[in-house]
């Protein structure tokens, strides 16, 4: 049995997918899940001698479950386009399936915004799984799920996160409409509550709690901008109770 495999989804990736997939170089197979590029993200993947499937995007959950199919690795670890594993993760990835002390482990993803690497603004990822019984859950911020415990790697991913303003907007709007649709579908309400605390504390946390203040003027943008993504998942859900979109 192979010991690692890779899995990288897909969409129009051609400026990123090369760097993602020298990345992860170092393991036994990599499957890159598709969503029917119209770019050259295919064909770059293809000449590295990835496995490439194709699927309909219709979530993230069930995009990374297709994917699970053609895993032949006894570990998995999961890797955007937009990601780099530098070779001090490498050695820890490495080291840590040869002699692991849990099912699966989280990594840390500094978010990269301004040109800069933000270390107090990260988010800590289940990315590292044993494949038995792994599946995700969720339609937006998806949820891995493995049986097992989960330990922390301490190098982190470059993520190469938003590509400007314009486009961290966007994407928290998109993330904000898949969120609207979950809440909608599970009767949840609306109230001033969440429209104004719920931002507000946003805010607060990024910034403060989490010392995003100490990345400078790119901490305080990406706190700002959290806390518009909070209030946008909100005022879009009242829309959806109104019939419009």
């Amino acid at each position: 049995m192979k010991q690692l495999s890779v899995i990288i989804p897909t969409f129009n990736e051609e400026a990123y997918i090369e760097k993602a997939i020298r990345s992860v170089s170092f393991a036994d197979e990599i499957i890159v899940v598709d969503s029917y590029s119209s770019d050259k993200t295919v064909q770059i993947a293809k000449q590295f001698n990835c496995t490439v499937v194709q699927r309909k995007f219709d979530n993230f959950s069930n995009q990374k479950n297709y994917a699970l199919q053609f895993v032949s690795g006894e570990w998995i670890l999961f890797v955007d386009a937009d990601e780099r594993i530098t070779y001090a993760l490498k050695q820890e990835i490495l080291d840590t399936i040869s002699n692991p002390k849990h099912a699966g482990y989280k990594l840390k993803f500094p978010h990269f915004y301004m040109n800069r690497f933000l270390y107090h603004h990260y988010d800590s990822v289940l990315r590292l799984v044993k494949r038995a019984n792994c599946k995700f859950e969720g339609l937006v911020h998806e949820k891995l799920i493995i049986d097992g415990s989960i330990g922390q790697l301490k190098n982190p991913v470059l993520h190469f996160t938003y590509k400007g303003l314009e486009h961290y907007i966007s994407k928290k709007d998109s993330y904000a409409w898949f969120q609207a649709e979950q809440m909608l579908k599970k009767g949840k309400k609306v109230t001033y509550f969440h429209l104004a605390f719920k931002p507000f504390y946003r805010f607060f946390s990024s910034y403060i709690l989490r010392r995003g203040f100490m990345d400078g003027i790119p901490g305080l943008a990406v706190a700002s901008i959290n806390a518009y993504g909070v209030f946008s998942r909100y005022a879009k859900l009242m829309l959806l109770k109104k019939g419009i979109k």
